[in-house]
Parts: structure tokens; C-alpha cells; sequence
């Protein structure tokens, strides 16, 4: 039976902004990993893949989280206004209140065919998106291929990186430019009890 070796990482929060938003006042965080963000968690852990396409050691992933908690953030445009009083030339960069749909309590699990791959992951901490959202490991499992497809520890959602009739468009990897297809695989309940 094939194993499979998972790191469970957690943390306080996590925003996984769509590839739709831009600003938007009021965004909330995606719920899935697109291939792109996997593969940018991949290369964080393993730098030695940094001159390779693809995912190549990262099997699975699921993500979990307890609720979506609205959030606001200040945010300044990305242009100057300037304005002239008198022979004072003055530069300003205007704000906005925006609000933001964070993931409160995120757990990822990541799982790998091999242990010294998982040992190598556990050593490290990921960030889902931003660099805040750090999410520090917890345990190592081995467990076989059907515990993480059914298992109710694996509750989460999981983006299936392929193209079927069930796939939709989750945007456009930003190294090969090639736009990203999956369907989304939910096991359980992915919204976790408090």
C-alpha cells in the first residue's frame, strides 16, 4: 500500500488573496492552494528545486481553518499625488480602509512520498500567501493513501491540479504565464469546530 508521510502545520491566521482581487474593498480569503502557491511553498522548503518548473515533491495538501474573520487594513495607492502650496511642492499617497476575509486558525497538511522529505519540511516553517501568515509544523504522520483521502484527521479542501468538465480557472502561474485549472475536493467538514 503506498504511504504517505504528512507535515500538519498551523497557525493564527492566513489571506490567500484571488487572483481576481485587486483592491477591492472587501475581499475574502481564497479557501484552496493554487498550483503557483504550492509550488512557491515547494521551492521555500527544498531551495535546491529553485531552477525547476513544477511541483515535483509535495503530493497532496489539504487546508482546514476554524471561521473567516473580517478584518480591515489600512492600504496606500501605488502613485503620488502631488499638490502646490505656494512655492512648496507637496507629494502625498492617499489611503483606503479595505477589508479583508482572513482564514482564522488555518492547519495545512502537506504530504510526501518520502520521509527525509517530510523530515526536511518539518525543520521549516511555510507561509500560506503573505509573509506574516507563518504557519510552524506540528508532527510528521505515516499514514497510507486512503487514511488521507477519507480520514476525518484530513478534513480540508484540496484544489486537484487538472483540467476535466469539473475544473475552473484559479488564474495564471506566474513563472510560465499558462493559465492554472483544478477542481476543488472537499473531505469532511473543512470548517473546523472552535
Amino acid at each position: 500500500m503506498e504511504k504517505y508521510y504528512v507535515v500538519k502545520y498551523s497557525g493564527p491566521f492566513g489571506f490567500i488573496k484571488p487572483w481576481t482581487a485587486v483592491r477591492d474593498s472587501e475581499t475574502f480569503s481564497q479557501q484552496f492552494l493554487t498550483p503557483s502557491i504550492v509550488e512557491g511553498i515547494e521551492k521555500k522548503i527544498f531551495p535546491e528545486l529553485l531552477n525547476e518548473v513544477g511541483i515535483k515533491k509535495i503530493l497532496r495538501h489539504r487546508l482546514s481553518y476554524t471561521q473567516v474573520s473580517q478584518q480591515q487594513e489600512v492600504i496606500q495607492t501605488r502613485g503620488w499625488n502631488s499638490t502646490r502650496r505656494g512655492k512648496e511642492l507637496l507629494f502625498e499617497r492617499p489611503t483606503a480602509v479595505l477589508v479583508r476575509g482572513i482564514l482564522l486558525e488555518p492547519v495545512l497538511c502537506l504530504a510526501f512520498g518520502k520521509r527525509e522529505d517530510a523530515d526536511a519540511a518539518f525543520k521549516q516553517h511555510v507561509c500560506l500567501c503573505r509573509n506574516e501568515d507563518v504557519l510552524m509544523p506540528e508532527e510528521i504522520l505515516e499514514i497510507d493513501k486512503v487514511e488521507f483521502e477519507e480520514g476525518e484527521l484530513f478534513n480540508g479542501y484540496e484544489l486537484i491540479f487538472e483540467r476535466t468538465e469539473n475544473s475552473f480557472h484559479v488564474g495564471y502561474n506566474r513563472v510560465t504565464k499558462e493559465p492554472m485549472f483544478g477542481w476543488l475536493y472537499t473531505v469532511g467538514n473543512p470548517v473546523k469546530m472552535a
